[in-house]
């Protein structure tokens, strides 16, 4: 008998590859921005722009963000034996949130998804607004998973993951220097 599944989404922010053309951001953006200025519908050609973007190529020294992300779910994969791990990217790399979701909602058994970002500190428009937004529109085309965001941090819990990490440093620091 299958049991049902509970994956993780690990959301970045996502980043432009060093090696794509600056006149396809260029244009891009400035399609981007005049929609967004104008709150007009996006236009296929942003669409394309936008998909040029995401599925550019990458390798860890044109895109570091990229693999910095993915090196960390490696890092939280055997912390999470029993979820299945995916990373999503909120603008410029694929997949997006939604590609993720709907990939997994293709997987048989997920019941549940939960979606963490590295956007850790509030006022963030994307932490805030957007995946929050996104978050919504797909539980109702996804009504069958359980979508929880996990999100905003706990503000103490990540002051000690800061203060203990600045006294490591610190210590290594001493260390090293003797």
């Amino acid at each position: 008998m299958d049991v049902d599944k509970s994956a993780v989404i690990l959301v970045g922010h996502g980043g432009i590859p060093s090696d794509l053309p600056s006149g396809i951001v260029e244009k891009f953006m400035r399609l981007h921005k005049s929609r967004i200025k104008a709150g007009t519908e996006i236009t296929s050609e942003e669409i394309e722009l936008d998909n040029t973007i995401r599925k550019w190529e990458r390798t860890p020294e044109t895109d570091p963000y990229k693999s910095g992300l993915e090196d960390l779910a490696t890092h939280m994969e055997p912390l999470l034996k029993n979820f299945i791990l995916k990373t999503a990217y909120n603008e410029f790399c694929y997949p997006t949130i939604e590609q993720a979701i709907e990939e997994l909602a293709s997987t048989n058994n997920v019941s549940k998804i939960i979606l963490v970002t590295t956007m850790i500190t509030r006022g963030g428009s994307h932490s805030e607004q957007e995946i929050p937004e996104e978050l919504e529109e797909l539980r109702k085309k996804y009504n069958k998973i359980e979508i929880q965001y996990a999100w905003p941090f706990d503000i103490d819990t990540f002051a000690l993951f800061m203060s203990t990490h600045v006294k490591i440093h610190d210590h290594l620091t001493v260390v090293d220097s003797k």
